[in-house]
């Protein structure tokens, strides 16, 4: 789906200069006790004082900031050149440092320093690149010499699509919501597809697909559910293993469609770009695995900070995770994934929250975890329900699960089921990039074991 528009209110500039580093790292779920990640440049071999926005700051902000902070945008302000940059410097140091809690920019967040760190698309700040901003802000953020910027990024003049011009674009009906209204969960319809022919995708809103019924008025046959998308999500790519079906005369059911008033009557759509697998592709893996999380009996109670929920799925078959997303609501703080396997308990991957910008983290293909059937998927919520948490709109009440107001708890990220085969394959071309049984990968606890022998096989037991 298109980029959203979002004004990302900024935080006071008293709490940024600071007159030493601090380097501390920990922190909790609570908003109020997170500790910011400032760093000093010296602990990486670079002089204190010699960042510039034109040799050291500009490139970042390339990377990780203009796709947003452009003209036509959804960021609040144009950060494209140093001179643009240069009043905004305070809140930058202050908003990086927060790196992977609620109001971080850039909009990532991944805890760097725990489980799995090998995701596509990963546009986040470095702690060199932290050090950096932070050393450049320090020195009173100088530009540097003019001639050092790298040339401007060239970006179209409306909000394109993230993935490049998609094959396919769909286009739901005109909704309209009054200035001053209650909050609107429905059904918005159909959008047919117009395929003649079956087609592998490649690649908050729920949505599902299926073929179109006779009358044309809904659909019927296998029903595919796709991702959920909210706002200030990134896009769906499913692997070269793993396309997903769109068939040919299906339509997209928008059956659950989130509306809010916003101060103004107000007319929109929902537009989905779709690109294609070639003709005659066919997927490797086409069994969904499970999902976890609970979105249904969450007790959450008022004005308390450091809550926890907890969801436990066993693995009936073995299990590539593809992609973690976080889903919570307005209280959500940060989510943790475990795998336990025998006595062994590994931290895959620990990840802020953040209601206003929910992302989904896609693994490398060599990082992505293979889980044999049998382990337990240990899926842990947090949740700050106080007034630290600027998300929450009143938290006095108690809240159980639900939509909107109340809360949820699932990681609503991608798996696919491998049979034994297949299982074998992946961890072969695991194996084959490690250097040697030294190297450990939490996400493959089965990697180094000894392949199954078939019975009676000359040499087996």
């Amino acid at each position: 789906m298109m980029s959203r528009h979002l004004l990302v209110a900024m935080l006071g500039l008293g709490m940024v200069l600071v007159s030493g580093i601090v380097r501390a790292q920990s922190h909790d779920a609570s908003v109020a006790n997170h500790q910011l990640h400032y760093y000093d440049i010296e602990d990486f071999g670079m002089e204190a004082g010699a960042a510039t926005c034109a040799d050291h700051i500009a490139p970042i902000l390339q990377r990780s900031c203009q796709q947003c902070h452009r003209p036509g945008g959804g960021g609040p302000m144009v950060l494209m050149s140093c001179d643009q940059v240069r009043p905004w410097a305070p809140v930058i140091m202050y908003r990086t440092a927060v790196r992977d809690r609620m109001g971080a920019m850039p909009p990532w967040f991944v805890e760097k320093d725990i489980g799995i760190n090998g995701f596509k698309n990963d546009y986040s700040l470095s702690d060199v690149e932290l050090a950096l901003i932070q050393d450049w802000v320090n020195n009173g953020a100088p530009r540097g010499n003019p001639d050092n910027e790298p040339p401007a990024l060239v970006f179209s003049g409306s909000n394109g699509w993230t993935l490049g011009e998609p094959d396919l674009i769909l286009r739901s009906r005109d909704v309209t919501r009054p200035a001053i209204g209650p909050d609107w969960w429905g059904d918005i319809g159909l959008a047919s597809t117009g395929l003649t022919e079956d087609r592998y995708i490649f690649h908050h809103m729920t949505y599902r697909s299926g073929v179109l019924n006779e009358e044309g008025a809904g659909i019927s046959g296998d029903i595919t559910s796709w991702p959920i998308h909210e706002v200030g999500r990134n896009a769906d790519t499913f692997p070269e293993k793993a396309g997903q079906l769109l068939p040919a005369n299906s339509a997209l059911h928008l059956y659950a469609a989130h509306l809010h008033s916003n101060g103004r009557d107000t007319t929109g759509h929902l537009e989905f770009g779709i690109s294609f697998f070639p003709v005659g592709y066919a997927p490797e893996y086409s069994r969904r695995g499970p999902r976890t999380g609970n979105g249904v009996d969450i007790d959450i109670l008022p004005n308390r900070a450091n809550q926890e929920v907890h969801n436990y799925v066993v693995l009936q078959e073995h299990t590539k995770i593809i992609a973690f997303e976080s889903h919570l609501h307005a209280p959500g703080a940060r989510m943790r994934l475990e795998a336990i396997w025998g006595h062994n308990q590994f931290t895959l991957n620990c990840v802020g929250y953040d209601h206003n910008w929910v992302k989904q983290y896609i693994y490398e293909d060599d990082k992505a975890p293979l889980l044999p059937k049998g382990t337990i998927l240990h899926t842990i919520g947090f949740l700050d329900a106080t007034a630290a948490n600027p998300n929450l709109a009143d938290g006095r009440n108690w809240a159980g699960g639900g939509r909107s107001v109340s809360n949820m708890f699932i990681d609503l990220g991608y798996s696919v089921s491998l049979t034994e085969e297949q299982f074998q394959a992946e961890m072969a071309i695991r194996r084959a990039n490690m250097k040697d049984r030294n190297e450990y990968d939490i996400g493959c606890p089965l990697c180094w074991a000894p392949e199954p022998v078939e019975p009676g096989i000359a040499g087996s037991d």
